[in-house]
């Protein structure tokens, strides 16, 4: 208890030297309206409170940022590249003080914050580095006429961003629409606004006023950013519930509507599999250190072949037994807590929901004592699961892994696809045939054959069925924030 309030202490002037307000049209603007507490969820304590929007200052970020895409959308795009790698530095010489920020506020492990800040700023470099890409083509449509088609940015942009990696999220979300010459509003999660903040302290001012935004506020924010006339499109990273009721919001205004949602994905064993390496992979699925299972790539289904099915059982127990919770702004610690309230009642809910329905807790489960202050749960593992099961159906978000036993291929599919996500999945056979006819049976918007977890640049991320809608982290989610026009030309032949 003493080195988690110590640590915070320590931390406790940084949120005192971000700005007041919210920021909007190259500024800063204090807010009529109530402010939010911010706590730390490893300690519990309050360590800063925030300006949150309300409707004055919603109207007047979107008439700012009106303004400032008329100036962006007629920048050239080696400029717009320039200024974003600009951004990319600055969020790198700062990528400490960022990381402390969101290890403080959102209870991730501090070692992960930093891996977060070094994928914004490969992501930011990389968007940069599309700038030349948004082509138009010419069509041929005979003699006298000259027909071709251009992009062009679709206005401005709304991005809502969760609490599990509130940096990484704020920097990467921003570059994709702004790089297509759009401006953009960040709303971040008001449970972890701190970091976003300070992006916009360091890097706002690098473009003309009204081209980057961050606005705090609860859920009445995100319904207003998501009906706002002034608003083209809206992006929503977070739970399936979320992008439902933001694609009805969205409707009236026939927003262009981006949604990346939950998971609840699978990772499977054939009898052939690499018995250690898989183990070690389904742990590293779970996004453990990174963010405490609070990931909705998360492969926390693990689908074990009757043959390996008891040695891994065991094996798996004791990876995650392994694996200790600990203060989450300490450089050592593997694993911080659950960032809030509701996320800490709802993955203890589900625990004892697995309980009742008959899985057998084989790991975890329980609270350590030392650390009862915070929102903290031991990595969980439940073994006998079914697929009927709550836990093996619904996203826990959280370090609760269930893991299924199987014998008959088409009766394993059955089980991996019927659930409402389709997200991730990863397989694991050292027979390519199979592998390949897996892949192609599992319905999942990202694969992996012998690995999980890993991202890899420039391809496409994101869901299938209630997984989301459009994909991420590639050519074509800039390409989505423009809209294309054909210009016909006739002239004398």
């Amino acid at each position: 208890m003493k080195q988690v309030v110590a640590a915070s202490a320590a931390l406790g002037t940084l949120p005192n030297k971000l700005p007041q307000g919210v920021y909007y049209g190259g500024a800063w603007h204090r807010s009529s309206s109530q402010q939010i507490p911010v706590y730390s969820p490893s300690t519990g304590q309050e360590v800063a409170k925030v300006d949150s929007a309300g409707e004055e200052e919603l109207e007047a970020a979107v008439k700012a940022a009106t303004a400032g895409q008329k100036i962006w959308a007629k920048t050239i795009p080696l400029e717009r590249s320039r200024v974003m790698r600009e951004a990319a530095s600055k969020i790198k010489e700062h990528k400490e003080e960022l990381a402390r920020l969101d290890a403080l506020d959102s209870g991730n492990s501090l070692r992960g914050m930093l891996f977060d800040v070094d994928i914004a700023v490969t992501l930011m470099e990389f968007f940069a580095g599309l700038a030349t890409e948004i082509k138009g083509e010419t069509v041929p449509v005979g003699a006298g006429k000259v027909n071709y088609v251009v992009r062009e940015p679709v206005g401005v942009v709304a991005r809502i961003v969760p609490f599990n990696h509130p940096l990484m999220f704020a920097c990467a979300k921003l570059a994709p629409p702004i790089m297509a010459g759009n401006s953009v509003i960040i709303k971040p999660s008001e449970e972890t606004p701190l970091s976003s903040l300070k992006v916009a302290e360091l890097i706002g001012g690098l473009f003309p006023p009204g081209v980057l935004n961050v606005l705090n506020g609860g859920p009445d924010l995100g319904a207003g950013l998501s009906t706002h006339p002034g608003i083209a499109s809206v992006s929503v990273v977070g739970s399936a519930a979320t992008g439902r009721a933001v694609m009805r919001q969205a409707a009236d205004t026939l927003k262009h509507v981006s949604l990346e949602l939950g998971g609840k994905n699978a990772l499977v064993m054939f009898p052939d599999a690499d018995v250690e390496k898989a183990v070690q992979s389904a742990v590293k699925g779970m996004n453990l250190p990174w963010t405490a299972g609070q990931s909705c790539g998360s492969t926390s289904r693990v689908f074990v072949h009757e043959s390996l099915y008891d040695p891994v059982v065991d094996q798996l127990a004791a990876a995650f037994d392994a694996v200790k919770p600990g203060d989450p702004l300490s450089p050592s610690t593997e694993m911080g807590c659950l960032s809030t309230r509701g996320q800490y009642d709802k993955v203890r809910g589900y625990i004892e929901i697995a309980q009742n329905e008959g899985a057998r807790m084989v790991a975890g489960g329980d609270v350590p004592e030392e650390l009862s202050h915070g929102f903290f749960v031991r990595p969980t593992v439940f073994a006998d699961v079914t697929p009927d099961m709550r836990i093996a159906q619904e996203e826990v978000f959280g370090p609760v892994l269930s893991v299924l036993k199987w014998s008959d291929y088409d009766s394993l599919i059955e089980a991996v696809n019927g659930v409402d996500y389709g997200l991730t999945a990863s397989v694991w056979t050292r027979d390519i045939s199979q592998a390949m006819r897996a892949v192609d049976d599992i319905c999942a918007g990202y694969v992996w054959v012998n690995n999980s977890s890993d991202h890899f640049l420039g391809t496409p991320y994101g869901g299938m069925k209630q997984s989301g809608i459009g994909r991420e982290e590639c050519l074509g989610e800039m390409l989505s924030y423009t809209e294309q026009k054909n210009v016909n030309i006739t002239f004398e032949a």
